[in-house]
């Protein structure tokens, strides 16, 4: 097959939880140990790093891959969802995997992955070890699809396991109350191995606390350890800070496996986009007029985007939106600003949230707007009307930014 008909059998054939929802979720990790093992067990010859967390996985992983490929590391990177191209989840120092070696992946396995009837990110995760692997990074650094405990990831022991922070999100599957959710996170936590977590609040703090006592794990908390750091990173969104802090509380702990100076640590800091490609957080896509683009998709975090945005200077306010079907609009669309045309739009997945219905719930808020046939025609419409003095703003999902990049 081509790498377009490989990749067209990988969505189509598979479920895929990125585009279909609850359908695709699998909560058991027996056919990722059964991938595993059919592959020669990849994850035991790696050294790797496993992050978890509601918000800033993808930052917090990339912040600590740069940080190592400063320190001339060839470090691989294994993040999710994608953006564009499913390659973007695969990369070794920042270039993603090859368009061959996916293909001849899936040809190799394909007969494997039909008869134990492996979802996509069993799948993409197994690729993913094989890879690293194969191409004898130095380490790798893995974030958790979604959860923690039962995330086909969690095969891996890690030199060091993190977690960002606990907010509610696929609550279906994580649990409702956020000390759930923190037990769900908290099954990465593994016998003897550090653990970071980068925020916690009291609810969480205990269950944190109690899993890394029952594995004898040694356990850090960035945000106390590290309350007064002041380095600076080309990531620019108000809640890299907080990321900044952690990635820099696992790098502290990860100067026992390998030799990162403070120079490096600065640098790798500066230039994570350079380094690791990350896209979509915060990201500033033009200045006349001003489009920010960003990828936060609960409340935990767009509460902390939407009071950045709110700091922006503007004449008027463009709001390009569209969510998944599986989000609490009760609870996000009381967060985003009233003082903004919207332009409502459905994401092109099937999880896509139709835009008459988001326009129609975003009106007992009290956000106005219109509900356009795509994203790109929302954000179109919004480019064509907005003055030099404006500012636009594209979100509320990794899908909308996507369409836009």
């Amino acid at each position: 097959m081509t790498y377009q008909e490989t990749l067209d059998w990988m969505f189509v054939q598979l479920p895929m939880y990125q585009n279909l929802g609850s359908v695709a979720y699998k909560a058991d990790l027996s056919n990722a140990l059964l991938l595993a093992d059919h592959l020669g067990n990849p994850e035991r010859k790696l050294k790797t790093i496993h992050i978890a967390g509601t918000n800033g996985k993808g930052s917090t992983s990339s912040l600590i891959a740069s940080v190592l490929q400063e320190a001339g590391y060839k470090v691989g990177l294994y993040t999710s969802p994608h953006l564009k191209d499913f390659r973007e989840r695969i990369k070794i120092n920042g270039e993603v995997i090859s368009e061959d070696y996916v293909c001849s992946f899936i040809a190799e396995n394909k007969e494997f992955f039909e008869n134990h009837q492996l979802s996509f990110f069993e799948m993409t995760v197994g690729m993913a070890l094989e890879y690293f692997n194969k191409e004898e990074v130095d380490v790798a650094v893995i974030e958790v699809g979604m959860g923690g405990r039962l995330d086909a990831t969690n095969i891996i022991t890690p030199l060091l396991s993190v977690i960002t922070n606990i907010g509610k999100d696929h609550t279906a599957f994580l649990g409702t109350s956020l000390a759930e959710i923190a037990g769900e996170k908290a099954g990465i936590i593994k016998s003897g191995v550090p653990v970071i977590i980068g925020e916690y609040t009291t609810e969480t703090r205990e269950v944190f606390v109690g899993k890394a006592s029952r594995e004898q794990a040694p356990i850090y908390f960035a945000s106390d350890t590290f309350s007064d750091q002041d380095l600076i990173s080309d990531l620019k969104g108000d809640y890299q800070e907080k990321n900044i802090r952690t990635a820099r509380q696992a790098i502290a702990l990860l100067r026992e496996h390998f030799s990162i100076t403070e120079q490096q640590e600065e640098e790798g800091l500066l230039h994570v986009v350079q380094n690791t490609g990350l896209a979509g957080r915060w990201q500033i896509l033009q200045q006349t007029p001003k489009v920010i683009a960003d990828t936060a998709h609960n409340p935990h975090g767009l509460s902390i985007v939407m009071a950045q945005l709110a700091r922006e200077r503007y004449k008027k306010l463009y709001m390009v939106l569209g969510f998944v079907k599986d989000k609490d609009l009760d609870e996000i669309l009381p967060l985003l600003p009233k003082d903004a045309k919207y332009l409502f739009a459905k994401p092109e997945v099937a999880r896509g949230l139709d835009a008459d219905e988001l326009r129609d719930a975003a009106a007992l808020y009290g956000l106005e707007g219109d509900a356009c046939g795509s994203v790109t025609e929302a954000y179109a419409k919004a480019l064509q009307e907005a003055s030099a003095l404006d500012v636009i703003y594209v979100g509320g999902s990794t899908f909308v930014v996507s369409e836009i990049l």
